[in-house]
C-alpha cells in the first residue's frame, strides 16, 4: 500500500462530498496523557466488547418497524438499524462488513447479512469484495449514488457533516476501511471521558477546505506567517513548510459541554520517516496495526521522537 504521509494540497486531488463542511477552529485535545493511554492499550477485549453492546446494540427486528423513505417518487423502506448502517458507510466512504457486524450489530452477523441484501437489493448500497496486500481479500461496503442522495434527503445528520459515495482509491481502500475501527476505539475513550462524539472529518474534507483557503491566498501562498494563521484556521499546524492532514478528525463535546477535536493517524510500516515525524510534530494520536509496530517503533526511536504508538 502506498504511504499517506500527504502533505500535497493538489486542488484537483478532492472528492465529492455533501456541501457545508463547517469547520473547527478548537485546537486538537488530547483526552488522556501519553501514560494514560499506554495503559489503556492493555485493556481487556471483554471490556471493549461490553461498551459495544452499550453503544451499539440494535434495536430488537421483532419490534423494529420499517420506514418508507421517498426519493424521486420511488419509496424505499429502511429499518432504524438498517439507516444507521447506511449513515456509518457515508461518513467513512468504505467499511469493512467484519467491522460493520462488530460495532454496528453487536456482533449479529446473520442480521447484518439480511440487512445488507436489503439495502443492496434496493440499490442503496454496494457489497464487494476487493484484494488487498499479502493475497489476502477484504468484503466492503460503499454508498451507491442513490443511497448517498437518499441519505441526505433523509435529514438524519448534521448539516455540516460530509458524507460520501463509491470507491475513489482502491489502492487505499484498506487503510481507509481501517478508520471505521480506529473511530470506534476513540469514540469509547471519549464517551468513558463523559464526552460525545459529534463529526467525522476525513482527510478529504479538511484537504478540501485547506486547499480552498490557500487558493484565496494568490501570491502569498508561500509566506510562511500568512499558511501558519490558515493552518490555525482549520486546527492544523505547519512542520517544516508543509502542513500535515491527519486520516481522521473527531469532533466532539467533552463533560464540560465545550467542543473539541481530535486529530488521529493511521501509520503503517510504508510511511517515510521524515512523514512520520512530521504528524508527530503535529500532535497527532498515533494508531497502528499490531503487524506494524515494531517497525513504527523503531522508526520514532531512530528519530528520537517520543510518541504513543495505540494498538488498532
Amino acid at each position: 500500500m502506498m504511504s499517506r504521509d500527504g502533505f500535497s494540497y493538489d486542488p484537483q486531488d478532492t472528492q465529492d462530498m455533501s456541501p457545508g463542511g463547517a469547520r473547527t477552529r478548537q485546537k486538537s485535545t488530547a483526552l488522556h496523557t501519553r501514560n494514560e493511554r499506554s495503559a489503556e492499550e492493555g485493556t481487556p477485549e471483554r471490556s471493549e466488547s461490553l461498551d459495544i453492546r452499550e453503544r451499539h446494540c440494535p434495536q430488537d427486528e421483532r419490534v423494529e418497524s420499517p420506514r418508507a423513505y421517498f426519493l424521486r417518487h420511488r419509496q424505499y423502506l429502511l429499518r432504524g438499524s438498517e439507516l444507521n448502517s447506511l449513515i456509518d458507510v457515508g461518513r467513512f466512504r468504505v467499511l469493512p462488513t467484519a467491522d460493520l457486524a462488530k460495532y454496528g450489530y453487536a456482533g449479529d452477523r446473520g442480521r447484518m447479512e439480511k440487512h445488507i441484501r436489503s439495502l443492496t437489493g434496493q440499490g442503496l448500497l454496494s457489497d464487494r469484495t476487493i484484494e488487498i496486500p499479502h493475497k489476502k481479500t477484504l468484503r466492503i461496503l460503499t454508498l451507491t449514488k442513490t443511497g448517498h442522495r437518499l441519505l441526505k434527503n433523509a435529514n438524519q445528520l448534521p448539516d455540516n457533516q460530509a458524507i460520501y459515495h463509491g470507491l475513489r482509491k482502491p489502492r487505499e481502500a484498506k487503510h481507509d476501511a481501517d478508520l471505521y475501527r480506529l473511530y470506534q476505539k476513540e469514540a469509547a475513550r471519549i464517551e468513558r471521558s463523559g464526552g460525545r462524539p459529534l463529526r467525522v472529518i476525513l482527510d478529504y474534507e479538511l484537504k478540501k477546505n485547506l486547499n480552498r483557503d490557500l487558493a484565496l491566498l494568490g501570491p502569498d501562498k508561500e509566506n510562511e506567517e500568512r499558511k501558519r494563521e490558515i493552518a490555525e484556521k482549520h486546527g492544523l499546524q505547519v512542520i517544516d513548510g508543509k502542513i500535515p492532514l491527519p486520516d481522521l478528525r473527531i469532533e466532539y463535546q467533552n463533560s464540560e459541554m465545550e467542543v473539541r477535536h481530535m486529530d488521529l493517524e493511521l501509520a503503517t510500516r510504508d510511511y517515510r520517516p521524515r512523514g512520520l515525524a512530521a504528524k508527530v510534530k503535529a500532535g497527532f494520536a498515533l494508531y497502528g496495526r499490531a503487524e506494524d509496530a515494531s517497525r513504527l517503533r523503531r522508526v520514532l526511536d531512530e528519530g528520537e521522537l517520543t510518541a504513543a504508538i495505540l494498538s488498532l
